[in-house]
């Protein structure tokens, strides 16, 4: 019994001590918010891609180059980041070397075809060779927001026939998308 008693008073102690009250600090510890600034417009890099294909039984060569314009209407993003928007440049050659079709194309190209929003806050991102049907080249066309996704675009079908003819209309079909491993750049 001797030595049990130190031990209650030992485990008492220990107890009173850990029920007193500690003195809270008086500090509050904050961060600021500070918004984010926007920088220098932002300009997705040139590209520019060449592709072999047959077409009415003869070769031709589609070329395809995309070039940030300064000189286009920017767009903005919600805290006032400004983007260049591109032009893209569709150029087949015949087999001997001789321009069949080229064309200039810039996100104004299209604006008939485009909701409201790409209208506003779309860039003319990225023109892909799709394949060869009948009489015609089929191409599509992607306007993008910036730093939008993957899957946030909205594709174009486009079209040039035989006589250098072209038609545009907003595609249903994104089947082509399947095993593209080469279409996974960012807007």
């Amino acid at each position: 019994m001797k030595k049990l008693i130190p031990i209650l008073l030992a485990v008492g102690i220990m107890m009173l001590g850990a029920c007193k009250e500690k003195k809270q600090s008086e500090e509050i510890i904050t961060t600021k918010y500070v918004p984010k600034k926007p920088g220098a417009p932002v300009s997705m890099p040139p590209k520019e891609t060449a592709e072999q294909v047959s077409w009415a039984g003869k070769p031709y060569e589609v070329k395809i180059s995309r070039a940030a314009v300064d000189s286009l209407p920017m767009v903005a993003n919600e805290i006032g980041q400004k983007y260049v928007d591109n032009r893209i440049t569709l150029t087949i050659l015949r087999g001997d070397g001789s321009v069949f079709f080229s064309k200039s194309f810039s996100k104004a190209s299209f604006l008939s075809y485009l909701t409201a929003d790409y209208r506003r806050d779309g860039l003319l991102t990225d023109m892909r060779f799709k394949d060869v049907k009948g009489s015609e080249l089929n191409f599509i066309v992607t306007i993008a927001e910036p730093e939008a996704t993957d899957d946030e675009f909205l594709p174009l079908a486009l079209s040039v026939n035989r006589d250098g003819g072209i038609g545009i209309k907003v595609e249903d079909d994104l089947d082509f998308l399947i095993n593209r491993d080469d279409y996974d750049e960012e807007p």
